[in-house]
């Protein structure tokens, strides 16, 4: 700025010349602007120089004709020269971002999460959904949340538009495993960290994979079955081909089930995988295997409890339901007063909240390059290869136990689970 003062003083005799004001002043430029402000008016600049006048803002001035020293035409040039340049060298103006967006170098600068989810149509999505944003409040990071309704193209825009409003981290539940790979390839081309959540990615470049204990999920459905009906014809009902948790599940229910069917203790009428695991395709599967069956089946063991109340609304169609064993997962409302009543044998506690947290927790420390305390977990669709997992633990919840997991814990209360009990049939409450 004194360098330009000096120049805008004038000499003796063009004090009263007329000099408009400039429009900016200089420290209000950045450095693209001062260099096309140099480029356009530095012969002028050093010729006014002399004359005191300063062409800032596009405006010439005309003076009095007559030459300019050369010398100091020369003298004057090379001052603007190394000040511009000084000005016009690498800079960071405040609040600039990264390449993805991200400045978490700035303690007062607000951290942007994107979490693209695949639906909420599910009970146990939509406490997913309330619990990441709550936490997302409670540590004042910023939270943008997209639904596809199932629909993997409509993920992936989703997943595009996060990119652009510069999230700092990604978080995917996909819809397809292995679409979202491209997903992945595109956040990480941007630097932007990924976590896969609950659903597993067809990726090894993820950075996160955060569920429940998937696996274990799927041996303790399988166990349950075994051990209330040891022998029988079984109907397996796995969730969606594209969700890699349904294959992770599949191979653990088989791996349990397999001896008892090379014994010729239980053996499989039926199996299928249920697309978008659809309460009424597994409603028409279990229809379509009852008749097959002749109604001579003892165990549907159903993946999730979304698609067991489907199972259910086919065995009341026969009066059978309370009848046949029925599984689940996720501990939704419905299948816990299903369970209630006796219409359902079991369901998988998965704690919703510490799930949500704990995503959140990581993907703020991915955003600021922190350590994260993780497992090795091996994706078998993507031959085998390790991503860095964190896996919560699960409970089997069934009659005998509600008082003591969901209700005590504060999930849901003992009059949703109990509302279609008779209270002569209710348990005491504790």
């Amino acid at each position: 700025m004194e360098f330009i003062e000096i120049l805008r003083r004038r000499p003796k005799g063009f004090e009263n010349r007329p000099l408009k004001t400039p429009k900016l002043e200089a420290n209000q430029l950045d450095s693209g602007t001062r260099v096309k402000v140099f480029a356009r008016h530095l012969w002028a600049a050093t010729g006014f120089a002399a004359r005191g006048v300063f062409c800032f803002n596009c405006d010439t001035y005309e003076t009095d004709k007559g030459e300019t020293s050369m010398k100091f035409r020369a003298l004057v040039l090379l001052a603007m020269l190394a000040m511009t340049f000084a000005c016009a060298g690498p800079q960071t103006p405040q609040g600039s971002a990264s390449q993805n967006g991200s400045n978490t170098s700035d303690p007062n600068r607000k951290l942007k999460i994107g979490f693209a989810m695949a639906t909420v149509r599910e009970e146990r999505w939509q406490r997913d959904r309330v619990a990441f944003e709550a936490h997302c409040k409670e540590l004042n990071v910023e939270c943008v949340i997209t639904v596809a309704d199932n629909n993997s193209s409509r993920q992936a825009n989703d997943v595009d538009n996060l990119l652009t409003q510069k999230v700092d981290v990604l978080v995917i539940a996909p819809q397809e495993a292995t679409e979202a790979a491209a997903m992945v390839e595109k956040a990480k081309a941007q630097g932007v960290p990924v976590i896969s959540y609950d659903r597993l990615i067809n990726s090894e470049k993820i950075d996160l994979y955060i569920s429940h204990q998937v696996p274990v999920i799927g041996r303790k459905i399988a166990e349950y079955a075994l051990q209330k009906v040891p022998k029988g014809n079984y109907v397996m009902v796995y969730g969606s081909s594209t969700d890699n948790n349904a294959h992770i599940m599949k191979k653990e229910q088989l791996a349990v089930l397999q001896p008892a069917i090379d014994r010729g203790d239980i053996k499989i009428v039926a199996d299928q995988m249920i697309p978008d695991w659809k309460n009424d395709l597994a409603l028409n599967f279990a229809e379509n295997s009852l008749t097959k069956e002749g109604d001579n089946i003892q165990a549907f063991v159903v993946s999730n409890d979304g698609m067991a109340g489907g199972v259910i609304s086919a065995l009341a169609k026969k009066g059978l339901a309370g009848k046949v064993l029925v599984t689940g997962q996720d501990a939704g409302v419905e299948a816990l007063q299903n369970i209630a009543e006796g219409k359902q044998s079991m369901t998988v506690y998965k704690p919703i909240i510490p799930l949500a947290n704990q995503a959140v927790e990581a993907a703020i420390k991915l955003a600021k390059k922190e350590p994260l305390s993780t497992t090795p977990f091996a994706n078998d669709r993507i031959g085998g290869k390790e991503i860095p997992a964190i896996l919560l633990e699960v409970t089997v919840v069934d009659k005998d136990n509600l008082m003591q997991t969901v209700i005590k814990d504060g999930y849901t209360t003992f009059e949703k689970v109990y509302q279609n009990v008779p209270e002569a049939d209710r348990p005491k409450q504790q």
